[in-house]
C-alpha cells in the first residue's frame, strides 16, 4: 500500500531507530513473546510515522498477510514432506549416503554442497524447510551443535538466492540496471561459491563450536518415532528432493529465458509449465509424490496422521514469521527506507559503494532482501545510466554489491530471521549472535569480492 507521508527524513529515521530499540528491549529485556512484541511495535511505529489511523490496520494486515501468503503454504507443505522423509527413514538414508561418500568429518561440507546444488533454482525458505530434517538427522547421528550442520546448508541457500539468477532478486536488478543476465550468472557463481565457503561453511564450523544448539524438539521426537526396517532407497529420496528442484526450475529457468528474449512472452505452454514450477504447486506435487511412494509402506491412516502432526508445531513459526513481515510492511509504508536512500543517493560515493550502502540501509529498515535489492536497483538505475565508463562486467558487480547489501544484518523485521530462529528453536539473542552475524559476513564478503573484481575486470 502506498501511503503518502508528510514527515521529513529526520523524524522518520528517528522513528525507525526508536522502533528497533523498542523491539530489542521488549524481546530481550522484558522477555515479551516475539509475536506480541512485533505486533505492538508495528502499531506504535505506524502511528509515530504519521500513517493515518484509518490506514494503520490495513497496513498491518497487508504486511502480515503478504508474508503469510508467501510463507504459510511453503512451511506447511514442506513440513509434511520433511515429516514423511524423516519418519520413513528417508532423511537418514540420504544423510548416511552423504556421510559415507564424504566422510563424517566432512559432513557439513557435504550438506553445504548439496544445498548449493539444490539452491540453484529453489528459493531460500523452501530449500531450508525441505533440508532441515536431513540436517537434523546428521546432527543426531554425529552429535554436537546443530549450527555445525544447519549453517553451511542455510548459507548455501542464502547466497544462491541472493546472487545467482534465475532467482527473482538478481533477475529483477539485472533488468533494471541493464546487466547481461548470462554474465551475471557467471559472475554470480564466481562470487557466491567463495562467499559461501568463507561466510557459511567456515563460520558454521566456528559457530558450532562457540554456540551449543540442541536438536529441536520436533526433530528429536521424530528420531524417537522413526520407522526402521524398511527405509526407502537413496534413489527414492533423491527423487523426492529433486522433484521440487526440477519443477521450480521450470518457472525460474523459463522466466530467465523470457527476460533474455529467447522465449516470447504470453506463450500458453510456457505459462502452464511456469504454473507447475511455482513453489507452492511444486511442493504440493512433491507431497503427493511422497504420499504415493510412502503409503504402501506406512498405510493411509499413518500418512494422514503424520501430515497432521507436521502442522501443529509450525503454527508458531508461521505466526512469528508473519509478524516480522507485518513490521517490515509498516517500515516500508512509513517511508523510512526511502528516507535513508534519499540521504545517501547524492553522497558522491563510488557507484558500487553507494549501491551497497543504500541496499544495506533499505535492508535494515524494512527487512525484505528482495525488496531492498529491487528498490536499490531502481534507485541506482538513473545514476548508473549517466555514469561513464561502466562495462558489462561493472553492471554485474553493481548488481552483486546491491545483493550483498540486501543480505547483511538480518534482524527482527526479516521473516528469514524468524524462520531460522523457530526452526532451530533458538532464542532471539542467540539468533542475533549467530544467524545475523553469518548473514552480515555473507553480504560483506560478496561485496568485497565484487569490488575487487570490478577493479580487476
Amino acid at each position: 500500500m502506498d501511503i503518502s507521508q508528510t514527515s521529513g527524513a529526520t523524524p522518520l529515521l528517528l522513528t525507525g531507530l526508536g522502533a528497533l530499540i523498542c523491539l530489542i528491549v521488549l524481546i530481550l529485556r522484558f522477555r515479551i513473546h516475539a509475536f506480541v512484541s512485533l505486533t505492538l511495535v508495528s502499531v506504535l511505529t505506524a502511528l509515530a510515522a504519521g500513517i493515518h489511523t484509518d490506514e494503520v490496520v490495513p497496513v498491518l494486515l497487508g504486511g502480515f498477510g503478504g508474508t503469510l501468503a508467501a510463507v504459510a503454504l511453503l512451511v506447511g507443505l514442506g513440513s509434511m514432506i520433511g515429516k514423511l522423509l524423516e519418519v520413513t527413514g528417508g532423511a537418514q538414508v540420504l544423510a548416511d549416503t552423504l556421510i559415507s561418500r564424504f566422510g563424517e568429518d566432512k559432513a557439513p561440507l557435504a550438506l553445504g554442497i548439496a544445498s548449493l546444488l539444490f539452491g540453484f533454482p529453489i528459493f531460500f525458505d523452501a530449500g531450508l524447510i525441505v533440508m532441515i530434517p536431513i540436517l537434523m538427522s546428521v546432527a543426531a547421528r554425529l552429535g554436537g551443535s546443530t549450527l555445525t550442520y544447519a549453517f553451511p546448508a542455510a548459507g548455501a541457500f542464502a547466497v544462491m538466492h541472493a546472487f545467482v539468477p534465475p532467482h527473482p532478486g538478481p533477475v529483477a536488478a539485472s533488468d533494471l540496471l541493464g546487466a547481461d543476465i548470462g554474465m551475471l550468472l557467471l559472475y554470480g557463481l564466481l562470487v557466491a561459491i567463495p562467499t559461501w565457503y568463507l561466510g557459511a561453511y567456515l563460520y558454521g564450523l566456528y559457530a558450532g563450536k562457540r554456540f551449543q544448539v540442541d536438536i529441536p524438539a520436533l526433530f528429536s521426537q521424530s528420531q524417537e518415532q522413526g520407522i526402521s526396517g524398511n527405509p526407502p532407497s537413496f534413489s527414492t529420496v533423491l527423487l523426492v528432493l529433486l522433484t521440487p528442484v526440477l519443477l521450480i526450475f521450470l518457472d525460474t529457468g523459463l522466466n530467465t529465458l523470457q527476460v533474455a528474449g529467447v522465449i516470447s512472452q504470453n506463450e500458453p505452454w510456457v505459462d502452464t509449465l511456469r504454473m507447475l514450477g511455482k513453489t507452492p504447486v511444486a511442493l504440493l506435487i512433491t507431497l503427493l509424490l511422497c504420499v504415493l511412494l510412502f503409503t504402501p509402506r506406512l498405510g493411509k491412516e499413518k500418512v494422514e496422521s503424520l501430515c497432521s502432526d507436521a502442522l501443529g508445531p509450525i503454527c508458531g513459526v508461521i505466526l512469528v514469521t508473519g509478524a516480522g513481515g507485518m513490521f517490515g510492511g509498516v517500515l516500508r509504508a512509513s517511508g523510512i527506507g526511502e528516507a535513508l536512500a534519499g540521504l545517501l543517493a547524492d553522497t558522491g560515493l563510488p557507484v558500487i559503494v553507494a549501491a551497497f550502502v543504500i541496499s544495506t540501509c533499505l535492508r535494515v529498515a524494512q527487512g525484505s532482501a528482495t525488496v531492498a535489492l529491487t528498490t536499490t536497483a531502481a534507485l541506482m538505475a538513473p545514476i548508473v545510466s549517466v555514469t561513464p565508463g561502466l562495462s558489462e562486467a561493472d553492471l554485474c558487480f553493481i548488481v552483486i554489491a546491491i545483493a550483498g547489501g540486501a543480505t547483511v544484518l538480518s534482524h527482527f523485521n526479516d521473516s528469514g530471521f524468524w524462520l531460522v530462529s523457530r526452526l532451530l528453536e533458538m532464542d532471539e539473542k542467540t539468533t542475533l549472535k549467530t544467524w545475523t552475524v553469518m548473514e552480515t559476513l555473507l553480504g560483506s564478503i560478496a561485496f568485497a569480492i565484487a569490488a575487487i573484481l570490478s577493479v580487476i575486470f
